[in-house]
């Protein structure tokens, strides 16, 4: 691979709603090898922090109906939304796997925990190149009850865990939407020569 071709992938990944997807199956073969690109993330004191459960076939409608579940038990009636409990229900339908992208710290406590989160998120970077390269649509979600207490209990992850996200992939049917940055890039760096 040449550095162009290396330039397409990344500026070629976009971030594909689960509903624009169409509901094939993914080989679970290629997600197996998808995983294999994200444990080589680079890590700190190979700590090698992330851990993905992952979801596919009848699994996927499971995981969701227990995320729509989890958002009912633990939202206040007065701030519950029927349209919101719905689209958690639902939102896996198109898709062929789910992936939670969890964080768990390992024994060595001196290594910042910015630092384990960030190679988890380098881990979930290479997962979704290769699927870019493999012609399939990601999602990395955080909506529903990505972040609490209840989704931790769900997954079995410790005190110290975190989950990062909920990452949907699969095929999609519509073109890929043309990339865009919202700042040049001269606003983002400072050259000190």
């Amino acid at each position: 691979m040449d550095f162009e071709q290396l330039k397409s992938i990344i500026t070629g990944r976009r971030n594909i709603k689960p509903f624009a997807m169409n509901g094939k199956r993914i080989p679970d073969e290629q997600i197996q090898a998808l995983l294999e690109l994200a444990d080589w993330a680079p890590t700190h004191g190979y700590t090698e922090p992330w851990y993905f459960p992952v979801f596919g076939g009848d699994a996927v409608k499971t995981f969701c109906a227990a995320h729509a579940e989890m958002y009912k038990a633990n939202t206040a009636p007065e701030k519950f939304i029927p349209g919101n409990y719905e689209k958690l229900k639902t939102q896996g339908d198109l898709a062929s796997h789910v992936i939670v992208l969890c964080m768990k710290r390992g024994n060595k406590p001196g290594i910042p925990e910015i630092e384990e989160i960030a190679a988890v998120s380098c881990a979930v970077q290479n997962l979704w190149l290769g699927a870019t390269a493999l012609g399939l649509a990601g999602y990395w979600g955080s909506g529903g009850m990505t972040f609490s207490p209840a989704m931790k209990d769900y997954l079995s992850l410790g005190e110290e865990d975190k989950v990062l996200g909920i990452f949907y992939l699969g095929y999609t049917d519509e073109p890929m939407p043309e990339g865009r940055r919202l700042k040049p890039l001269s606003e983002k760096i400072k050259w000190e020569k």
